[in-house]
């Protein structure tokens, strides 16, 4: 970043104003990065080395309604490519190990992971997918994901992301919304000496036809394939091993991805990643992480969630090199691969830096290459990121806050910024926005006084959505939200709650709508209770909160429970719920407590009112 912007040209305003010291003249080139796109973002792409089959005819075509814009207007390429086909061939293009054997590591270049995706874009094409098709992946973070991943973008299909730990109902929800003509997968999941369905629950989805690979090779496969169905053997056996395809040029604005965000009426939001979306991914990771050429990036994720195409993208675009761990991250054997890969940037979510304080499993390992931490995905707690410092020799955590439909992050921190624990330093080039204030003000970033608000992003937004598959757009990010002041512009919803401290940084104080968070997953409340009141018989209405954990941190879920007829304990209704939450949802959802209540707070309109709720226990010290 320094670098870039010792060579950066720019605008008049940037010549006028730079001073040479890259600290000083970081919020001059945040500025440019809004008032002047055409110049920034030439600039940009040439640095990430986008590759156009067309190039745009300029930057930004701007629109009245923020989603009739254009960025990149007349651009061709296959964004894969660029991740793939346009640097030296013999680097590492990604580094893995076991749980059982994290000091044994395994490489694939560049060169290597391109044929291997080449080669599914090839089979895909010899097994009669078209380019447009939707096409599932629901598995672990493994080599073959990301070959499969690679390989339906270069055909011109999008992958639909699911979650490997979904239930079956969950994942049958998305693959309909998704429209999806096939799914990759594998027969099970194994962790350690317990082996987990997933293939099964592909069935039970009613998935179409199913590429299956097995998750212990020397095992061979662990099920029975429906008819129809094929081993990822034999369906990429069924081109040559040289087989290659060209990547299929698209319109910029073509799906690649179609990732999945909870919304407050129980089915999740389809968001579409276009061929713009992942430039997002590369420039947040080059800009705010420092991820450079050579780089090793780890961050422990699933290509169910948006962090793992981020992650995908903000390394290979950046020349940098995927760590892919295949086992839990929460114990020591993460920690000896992420030493012994020698990972330069390490990203995680809060709950799994509170898990390595509590077991102290990290203790002594020296992670010497590392040159910072990064962070998302839900609220963090001072402490706690204070002492993952402190474990790496205080190297900085680099706080970043978006979404999926944004791409990536608009609030983030800075590694040519001193850094705060578990604060933001500043809005991610390109972004503006304003807190919106309970008395009604709109703080800009710029005026510096200490407020609390509701997050309000201001379009235009590189990599931001524009649509979704299953529900209006405009409606959902839009409607009833004030305009900027003095403008026509129409603020974007976002739907975090944010304090602006004394000297400008940022902390996330969490949703302020029926959103929540847990352990770095969105989930509405909606689906919570449905998943409490369809599978607990003695709940007659529940209502599902989520609070920050005492001290600042992580989201907590709470329920108010009605009960139907004499009720129980409420350590055995918190099991209960637990068991229907973990059957019909998601197993990572974790009830905190259970609160016995007469009724709910209601609306005159029958609503419940879970702000009351979340305002009750936020007023007790402990839950």
């Amino acid at each position: 970043m320094a670098t870039f912007m010792q060579t950066f040209q720019g605008p008049a305003q940037w010549q006028e104003g730079r001073t040479g010291d890259p600290q000083r003249d970081l919020m001059l080139l945040q500025r440019i990065s809004c008032t002047d796109p055409e110049a920034f973002w030439a600039s940009v792409l040439r640095q990430m080395r986008v590759k156009f089959v067309t190039p745009p005819t300029r930057m930004l075509q701007t629109a009245s309604n923020p989603d009739d814009i254009r960025w990149l207007p007349g651009a061709r390429l296959n964004v894969a490519e660029s991740a793939l086909c346009v640097r030296d061939p013999d680097v590492p293009a990604m580094i893995w190990a076991s749980e059982e054997a994290p000091d044994v590591l395994h490489t694939l270049s560049l060169g290597e992971l391109r044929r291997e995706a080449m080669r599914f874009a090839a089979a895909l094409r010899a097994a009669g997918f078209s380019p447009g098709q939707a096409i599932a992946i629901a598995m672990p973070m493994t080599v073959d994901a990301v070959v499969a991943y690679f390989g339906i973008v270069l055909a011109g299909c999008a992958a639909v992301s699911i979650a490997d730990s979904f239930s079956a109902s969950e994942m049958a929800s998305r693959l309909r919304i998704a429209n999806t003509a096939a799914i990759v997968t594998q027969d099970v999941i194994a962790r350690g000496s317990k082996v987990h369905p997933l293939y099964a629950r592909a069935v039970e989805a009613e998935a179409a036809r199913a590429i299956v690979i097995p998750a212990q090779p020397s095992r061979g496969m662990q099920v029975k394939l429906r008819q129809g169905d094929i081993s990822w053997e034999d369906f990429i056996g069924n081109v040559p091993c040289d087989a290659s395809v060209e990547p299929h040029i698209a319109d910029a604005y073509d799906v690649t991805n179609i990732l999945f965000s909870s919304g407050t009426t129980g089915e999740p939001k389809a968001i579409p990643w276009t061929h713009v979306t992942p430039i997002r991914c590369g420039i947040d990771a080059w800009a705010q992480q420092d991820v450079r050429r050579g780089d090793v990036v780890a961050w422990p994720t699933n290509l169910g969630w948006m962090m793992g195409p981020w992650l995908l993208y903000a390394a290979l675009l950046n020349g940098a090199t995927v760590a892919l761990f295949q086992g839990s991250p929460l114990g020591r054997p993460f920690g000896i691969f992420v030493d012994k890969a020698r990972v330069t940037m390490l990203g995680l979510v809060p709950s799994i830096a509170r898990a390595w304080r509590a077991s102290n499993c990290m203790q002594g390992l020296q992670w010497a290459a590392l040159r910072c931490f990064s962070s998302t995905g839900e609220a963090s707690a001072p402490d706690d990121y204070h002492w993952l410092m402190a474990l790496a020799g205080y190297k900085p955590v680099i706080e970043m806050c978006g979404g999926t439909e944004i791409g990536g992050g608009f609030i983030a921190g800075s590694m040519l910024q001193p850094q705060s624990p578990a604060t933001f330093s500043m809005p991610t080039l390109g972004s503006s926005f304003a807190l919106l204030t309970a008395d009604g003000e709109q703080s800009l970033h710029a005026s510096g006084r200490a407020v609390v608000g509701e997050f309000a992003i201001i379009p235009p937004l590189l990599g931001s959505s524009q649509r979704l598959l299953n529900r209006d757009h405009y409606s959902v990010y839009y409607k009833g939200m004030d305009k900027l002041a003095g403008t026509q512009t129409p603020l974007r919803r976002h739907g975090d709650e944010f304090e602006r401290l004394p000297k400008g940084y940022y902390r996330a104080l969490g949703r302020v709508d029926d959103t929540m968070n847990l352990g770095g997953i969105k989930v509405s409340s909606v689906e919570l209770e449905r998943a409490c009141a369809e599978g607990v018989p003695a709940v007659q209405e529940v209502a599902a909160v989520g609070v920050p954990s005492p001290g600042g941190g992580p989201e907590q879920l709470v329920l108010f429970v009605v009960p139907r007829g004499q009720p129980g304990s409420s350590a055995e209704m918190k099991a209960l719920c637990q068991d229907a939450i973990r059957s019909r949802l998601n197993p990572l959802f974790k009830v905190e407590k259970v609160v016995w209540r007469d009724s709910l707070p209601r609306t005159a309109s029958n609503k419940v009112m879970r702000r009351l709720l979340r305002d009750e226990v936020r007023g007790h010290a402990r839950l």
